[in-house]
């Protein structure tokens, strides 16, 4: 067994989950999984998620965090072709950037940009060959820069392109920019945290008066039903192959419910209600102390009858003209937009809840930042049902949901 300090707030949200709050000292008596330890407070054990503890030196003092970016773990992704081929494949993410660029192309024209995150420097090469701007800045921070040069030169755009290989907050440019262009968003949004090197480099390199792609961005929420996922995950266990096996659904619950499940697809139709932008980011204003708690509120009249799995969310960026009164260029995640790398995220309730049409479902979403492991984060999710709701249902809950990588 080793001591651990807890670095963030962690609620229950099962009977084998240990809860504690940030501060805490726990024992960590196994490691049954990267994610999920089985540890100890105050005679109490319990699952508890590893990415909020940190590790104690002898003398009960936290021991410093070698990399709480994650920086090898994050940009080594990104050094080898998996991902890039997964977003390079995205035809609605990558044509929208394309779209952004082409619209504006007669505005761009002998203006300095900077592709930050450009990974294989697709957007650079948009702006290059399309819109004829001054210079190109294309920031990449992992060892793909070296293959981005390499196709900088191939499609001749090397007089134009200058591919700088560092971190946004450490580079260097001669100059300030005109367009700060950035493919940054992730899970729920910010997921990953990218956001705050861009918005580190905006506050360093974008010049007054200077334009953010996208310029603004907000997640969206839906109280949804997840029939196949459920059926799938905790409806299995009742009566497999004719045997009763629901003593394992507690266990089911624990290990299949108790994340988001990422790239998920919700089908329009499972909306109960309509959705709404729960969160708002004004990329001009929004700061990077901003980023560590970031709430909004919902409230969805019920307007489909059905159950009530959970929420699901996804996000929307827009990116504004650089001429005043120009088009505004969308790009949505959603269920009834074309289909996207990111798809939906879907965030299960312990239990489904059978609504009818004319109650509602209202509530808050808490977005916390790990203060530790800075790419992390854990969405919180507080809901109340009222209306015409079966009386047997759990009229309010509250559900923290860890994110890491």
């Amino acid at each position: 067994p080793r001591h651990y300090v807890a670095s963030y707030n962690f609620i229950a949200s099962g009977s084998d989950q240990l809860g504690f709050t940030s501060g805490d000292a726990l024992l960590v008596h196994a490691k049954p999984s990267s994610e999920w330890w089985w540890a100890e407070l105050r005679g109490v054990k319990g699952y508890v998620p590893a990415s909020y503890l940190c590790q104690t030196g002898d003398a009960g003092e936290e021991d410093e965090i070698e990399d709480p970016w994650q920086d090898e773990e994050y940009f080594g992704s990104y050094s080898t072709l998996r991902l890039h081929l997964e977003m390079l494949s995205d035809r609605s993410r990558t044509e929208t950037y394309r779209r952004v660029v082409v619209s504006n192309r007669a505005s761009l024209r002998n203006k300095a940009v900077m592709d930050l995150g450009c990974g294989t420097g697709i957007i650079s090469l948009f702006c290059a060959q399309l819109a004829q701007p001054s210079v190109v800045y294309a920031v990449e921070a992992s060892a793909m820069a070296e293959y981005t040069r390499q196709l900088v030169r191939q499609n001749g755009c090397e007089e134009v392109i200058r591919v700088l290989q560092g971190r946004g907050e450490d580079i260097q440019l001669p100059g300030k920019v005109d367009v700060l262009v950035s493919e940054w968003m992730g899970n729920c949004l910010v997921f990953e945290f990218m956001v705050e090197s861009v918005l580190s480099a905006r506050d360093r390199w974008l010049r007054e008066g200077g334009v953010m792609w996208p310029s603004s961005a907000a997640l969206a929420l839906a109280p949804c039903q997840a029939h196949d996922y459920f059926a799938e995950k905790m409806a299995f266990w009742e009566r497999p192959y004719g045997l009763d096996f629901t003593p394992l659904q507690p266990l089911a619950q624990q290990e299949f419910f108790t994340k988001p499940k990422f790239s998920h697809v919700m089908e329009p139709s499972d909306c109960l209600a309509s959705p709404r932008h729960v969160i708002s980011l004004n990329m001009y204003t929004l700061q990077i102390k901003d980023l560590e708690e970031i709430t909004g509120q919902f409230d969805f009249p019920v307007e489909t009858s059905g159950t009530f799995h959970g929420f699901t969310a996804w996000f929307a960026v827009y990116f504004e003209s650089l001429d005043a009164g120009g088009t505004t260029v969308e790009l949505n995640t959603g269920p009834n937009s074309e289909p996207t790398h990111w798809k939906q995220t879907l965030f299960m309730l312990d239990q489904p809840v059978s609504l009818n049409t004319g109650s509602s479902v209202t509530g808050t979403i808490v977005l916390r930042r790990n203060p530790v492991w800075r790419r992390h984060m854990s969405v919180t999710l507080s809901w109340n049902i009222s209306g015409d709701a079966d009386n047997w249902c759990p009229q309010s809950g509250t559900k923290t949901f860890p994110m890491w990588r």
